[in-house]
């Protein structure tokens, strides 16, 4: 198995350094360079090649927000974007899930769910915390002024509804076709439906879809 190479944006030595302290002494991972800032991430990525970007979000010059919101805007690049961050308001969470970010991981987060964030992100699957997923749904819920479900515009078939559900309960490919024993090439063809439908850029945004729409409180 090749390394999962990463760059770390954080405006914090000491959280680079604890970071890299744990994957250093992890064969699967290695650390290819730092920033402590947006400004400086975008002006070193372009000559690293890496599997996934681990950003802060508040840092000084630009921060992980706008850092995001350049990457993307930018030429096509190959990378996935994980937020690791102190921030845990609903408006920081979904302006980085509607950018695309293919993870949020909250910096109280052990040793251990930090990698297997990192890990699963850089196999092409989403990673948000329960934590995460919590506070967004939390927020929801106290929202009264439009009853406990929206009305849904978007037409999905019962099929796509299950993988939706499952998805926002943090299924990989493989456990939703255990789950509906159906295949990982059928979840794949649900999966890009309901990325057509919906308008969202990623599995991140399918999920935080079904949590504003509350299809399945």
């Amino acid at each position: 198995m090749e390394k999962v190479r990463v760059f770390l944006v954080d405006d914090h030595k000491m959280i680079r350094d604890g970071i890299r302290f744990y994957l250093d002494d992890d064969d699967r991972f290695e650390i290819v360079g730092e920033a402590n800032n947006g400004q400086e991430a975008l002006a070193k990525i372009g000559d690293q090649e890496f599997d996934v970007l681990v950003t802060d979000i508040v840092m000084p010059q630009m921060d992980g927000i706008e850092l995001v919101k350049n990457i993307i805007s930018g030429p096509t690049f190959n990378f996935k974007i994980l937020a690791l961050t102190m921030l845990s308001e609903t408006q920081h969470i979904k302006k980085m899930l509607n950018y695309g970010i293919q993870g949020y991981l909250l910096k109280s987060s052990g040793e251990e769910e930090i990698k297997k964030a990192i890990l699963e992100v850089a196999q092409g699957e989403t990673y948000y915390s329960k934590e995460v997923t919590t506070i967004i749904m939390n927020n929801l819920r106290g929202e009264k002024a439009k009853g406990s479900r929206m009305a849904l515009e978007v037409p999905l078939t019962p099929r796509e509804k299950e993988v939706l559900h499952l998805i926002v309960k943090e299924y990989s490919n493989q456990e939703i076709g255990d789950e509906l024993f159906i295949s990982v090439r059928t979840v794949d063809a649900h999966k890009r439906n309901l990325l057509e439908k919906t308008g969202a850029k990623n599995v991140a945004g399918l999920a935080l879809f079904a949590i504003e729409k509350r299809l399945f409180e």
